[in-house]
């Protein structure tokens, strides 16, 4: 069967839900994730810090961030709510089954790839977002956490080290303190707002990455491996949709850091004190950290989905 214009020009053999195994998607896929969420969290960091800050009062961009936070708190500064944020590895899962049972879903009134994936995509953000707020609530509050200096809503009292076993005691006094204000409600601030950033964002990025793949597959010889192409559709696909939803992700950001109330008076104010290019803020440090993300979802995704396949198919695929 056939699966959209791209899967034709290369007849490619799309590995669906029901080849899997299970157990070995599952177990490579949280390695896999792992591995990309150590490598880009410093620059989630680093935009986070940018998105918040006012004006340039502390960074003047994505480069001065990293050299001052290293400088300051040296490489565990750049970490500071990893632990916490990891738990988001759930979400991630969670993310890639309903995309994939989506997809199932879908292919039943569409054989379009673009619209199975638009779909499939915006219903996962959908589940994973539901997840990922309270988990990016508390992580960001960590983020924002300098020796000495209270910069976001919260400050973590005791040792402003952070180092050793008391990155759960500061996420603890964190927790605590939301809870305190703003009650359990306060763990889902700005999950419109996400919702608003992350489903566009998802739905975006795959409608773009099978045009730019459609467009690089015009122009590559035939002998070209579709996977080159795959690898450098992603990234471009990413840094578009990264374009488009930057302005929602700042506010968002601001939203659930700063305890706002409501989307439209945060993007007032922040029209305000900054600007249209207040929308833009930590862009750089976006794409940044997309880039390999994006590699490993369109390469590295279908790769785990080959080494998933059921051992009795294996022998019937040809790649």
């Amino acid at each position: 069967r056939t699966s959209g214009t791209m899967e034709d020009k290369r007849n490619i053999q799309i590995i669906e839900w029901e080849h899997l195994d299970k157990k070995k998607f599952y177990v490579f896929g949280v390695a896999m994730t792992m591995m990309i969420r150590v490598s880009v969290y410093p620059f989630t960091l680093i935009r986070t810090r940018l998105q918040v800050q006012k004006g340039k009062s502390l960074y003047h961009g994505t480069f001065d961030a990293f050299i001052k936070i290293l400088r300051a708190d040296g490489v565990t500064g750049l970490y500071r709510g990893f632990l916490v944020n990891t738990f988001t590895l759930i979400s991630g899962q969670c993310y890639v089954t309903t995309y994939e049972l989506t997809r199932k879903f879908v292919s039943d009134y569409s054989q379009s790839n673009t619209v199975k994936s638009l779909v499939a995509g915006g219903s996962a953000s959908l589940v994973a977002q539901s997840i990922t707020v309270p988990i990016d609530v508390v992580s960001q509050h960590l983020m924002m956490q300098r020796k000495g200096e209270k910069v976001g809503r919260f400050h973590v009292r005791g040792n402003p080290e952070g180092q050793g076993v008391i990155a759960f005691g500061q996420t603890k006094d964190i927790i605590r303190q939301i809870l305190r204000v703003d009650g359990l409600r306060g763990f889902y601030r700005g999950y419109v707002a996400s919702l608003l950033t992350y489903i566009p964002n998802s739905a975006v990025w795959w409608p773009f990455y099978h045009f730019y793949a459609e467009q690089l597959s015009s122009l590559c010889p035939k002998e070209c491996p579709h996977i080159v192409f795959q690898a450098i559709s992603g990234p471009l696909a990413a840094a578009t949709a990264s374009i488009i939803t930057n302005p929602m992700d700042v506010i968002r950001t601001r939203v659930q850091v700063e305890g706002k109330n409501s989307i439209i008076l945060t993007f007032r104010q922040l029209m305000a004190e900054e600007g249209p290019w207040g929308l833009m803020k930590g862009l750089s440090a976006r794409i940044i950290s997309a880039t390999p993300s994006t590699i490993v979802i369109v390469v590295g995704y279908e790769s785990l989905k080959k080494l998933s396949l059921r051992p009795e198919l294996v022998d019937s695929r040809h790649w």
